[in-house]
């Protein structure tokens, strides 16, 4: 029995897991975090009984031991409660599946405790990538993809060795916005942005596909997850969603792995890795799908996804400039302060006005998260 704690269990990847666990007979929850959603997070904890849970606030785990003090649930709050889900000793594997930097250090607590990871947290990976690699090295932990595309990318390089890459071949549905014009772009709302055409995600991620920054944040996961300079892995919109990677070898060979567009598909491979076990998902009919499209990205128009380049390749803390000026950006998106437009405007301004660092540790990415967002937050005043 596979014993399992999740962190974001009531977002939009850790309510999928769920429901892929509901399907399995082998895996058990063991410890369970979340945020303020504790509506969702007490009923999960009464359907799993795991034995540790967490939320952000004071108040909110008072109510929560309060509603669950006939049964055996350890409740916790803020980081102690995250980091003691992270370190969770009864668990096997920890999937982490929170949005934000908030994910690095639960993601570093629990690579120290030996922990498998099950990462769906993008930030982990392009703010602290250079720490986090050599450390799971170090203490022999198994990094599990678990979003598509990196899911897709590490099935494919199965029985394959590394150093024979070419090229990755990253792919992207392209967003509700492809095709569009700068112009025409100035006038999209938010109920536009939140409006993904094949795929069932969160709210930022949602926003951050139709800006292809999101693309841009894997383009610099998949570059630590795998080991392939950032020049090396090539971006195509492919509005099917049915390619979901590929992995070009050296003797011209392409490799990818191919499936509806279901993260419950790649959450599972995760869960049983390196076995495949039985997941009942709709099945691909090729016959229906009939043809597959694919565009080089429009990276003038969505220069978000140039930019991520570039703080790729600079390297140091840049990535974690982009990144923490994109999560101001789009808070302030989805409260409708800015236009969808300005988001690439604000994380390129982000990225001229903070301080470098060549070789940030820990506190120096946190630091340099504090010091972009209140860069971001004066910026916006201005606009």
């Amino acid at each position: 029995m596979k014993k399992l704690a999740i962190i974001g269990s009531t977002g939009s990847i850790g309510t999928q897991t769920l429901e892929v666990i509901d399907q399995m007979s082998d895996v058990e929850v063991s410890s369970l975090a979340c945020g303020r959603n504790i509506k969702l997070l007490l009923e999960q904890a009464r359907k799993y009984m795991p034995h540790l849970i967490s939320c952000a606030g004071k108040e909110d785990a008072d109510i929560l031991k309060e509603d669950l003090k006939d049964l055996p649930i350890e409740v916790l709050w803020g980081d102690e409660g995250l980091n003691a889900v992270a370190e969770d000793s009864a668990a096997d594997m920890v999937l982490n599946a929170i949005v934000g930097m908030k994910g690095i250090i639960p993601t570093i607590k629990a690579i120290e405790k030996k922990k498998t990871i099950a990462l769906a947290n993008k930030e982990t990976l392009v703010a602290a990538g250079h720490i986090i690699m050599p450390l799971a090295k170090k203490n022999g932990v198994k990094i599990l993809p678990v979003d598509s595309e990196h899911s897709a990318i590490f099935q494919s390089l199965r029985g394959n060795e590394s150093e024979n890459i070419k090229r990755i071949l990253l792919t992207a549905s392209g967003g509700p916005f492809r095709g569009k014009t700068y112009e025409e772009l100035e006038q999209v709302t938010l109920e536009d942005a939140l409006k993904n055409p094949n795929w069932s995600m969160g709210r930022k991620v949602t926003i951050d596909s139709a800006s292809m920054v999101n693309k841009g944040l894997e383009v610099m996961e998949a570059h630590w997850l795998f080991g392939v300079p950032v020049n090396r892995i090539q971006v195509l919109v492919h509005p099917e969603s049915i390619l979901h990677s590929a992995v070009e070898y050296d003797d011209g060979a392409v490799i990818g792995q191919m499936g509806v567009p279901d993260m419950k598909i790649p959450i599972h491979y995760a869960l049983t890795y390196p076995n495949r076990g039985e997941l009942t998902v709709k099945p691909l009919d090729l016959f229906e799908v009939q043809t597959l499209h694919f565009y080089h990205p429009d990276m003038e128009t969505f220069f978000g996804l140039q930019l991520a380049f570039d703080a790729s390749l600079a390297g140091g803390n840049m990535p974690c400039v982009f990144n923490a000026a994109n999560e101001e950006a789009d808070a302030a998106f989805f409260n409708k302060k800015i236009r969808f437009v300005q988001i690439p405007q604000i994380i390129q301004k982000a990225m001229e006005e903070a301080d470098f660092e060549e070789d940030p540790s820990v506190e120096d990415i946190l630091e340099t998260e504090r010091d972009v967002r209140e860069i971001v937050r004066k910026l916006i005043c201005t606009l």
